[in-house]
């Protein structure tokens, strides 16, 4: 499994369409999981976390359909796209039934294998970035409890400012003491001009996520 532990499921009753989709997506960064009836894809969905679903249409007992109906009346699963595959012989009212019931797309076998990759990497990728928002969230949760939205960012913004402004002022200090030791002393001047360097890199972070700050008038 690759190291955000993002997961495909794929649902199909023929083991040999489960074998073709596996194939299609090794080279995608990313675990796929196998199961060959709705009912497993639920119990699957209920103890994993998955990026998106392939989801065959046509299968015995639960078909995709009524599958794609449960998912997405379960608060766990509501949010993760289903991409619904079907052979070129079905109904076409099969793809507007797809949409219906929540469905991101619909894809007629057989398909272009780089265009199931290239959806199923979107997918990921968005995963991936849900996955960091809601990190990112909690730690800012962390950082300013019942702050919420713009006042929590805005919390943000002074806080690290302070911060900064606080190493700032602590590097002036240790300056004006390294300026009194004698010259031949290479190993402080060194720990100074390292700590010069580490400023820039904040400074830098810092401006690119909020912008030019405020220098303090001294």
């Amino acid at each position: 499994m690759d190291d955000d532990g993002a997961r495909i499921l794929l649902v199909d009753d023929q083991e040999e369409n489960l074998l073709a989709l596996a194939a299609i997506l090794k080279s995608v960064d990313a675990e796929t999981v196998s199961v060959r009836s709705g009912e497993d894809a639920l119990r699957a969905l209920m103890t994993g976390d998955y990026a998106v679903i392939l989801l065959d249409v046509l299968m015995p007992e639960m078909d995709g359909f009524e599958t794609a109906y449960h998912i997405k009346r379960k608060d766990r699963t509501r949010e993760v796209p289903i991409i619904f595959l079907t052979a070129a012989r079905s109904e076409p009212d099969l793809a507007f039934r797809g949409y219906a019931v929540g469905a991101v797309d619909y894809l007629v076998k057989p398909f272009d294998p780089w265009v199931l990759r290239s959806k199923v990497d979107i997918f990921i990728e968005l995963h991936r970035e849900r996955r960091r928002s809601r990190e990112r969230a909690a730690i800012l949760d962390g950082l300013f409890p019942g702050a919420t939205g713009l006042s929590r960012g805005a919390l943000l913004v002074g806080t690290l400012g302070e911060r900064l402004t606080g190493i700032e002022s602590a590097r002036d200090a240790l300056a004006g003491q390294v300026g009194d030791i004698a010259a031949d002393d290479v190993a402080a001047k060194e720990a100074l001009q390292l700590l010069e360097q580490e400023l820039e890199g904040l400074r830098a972070a810092y401006e690119a996520l909020f912008g030019r700050r405020e220098q303090a008038v001294p």
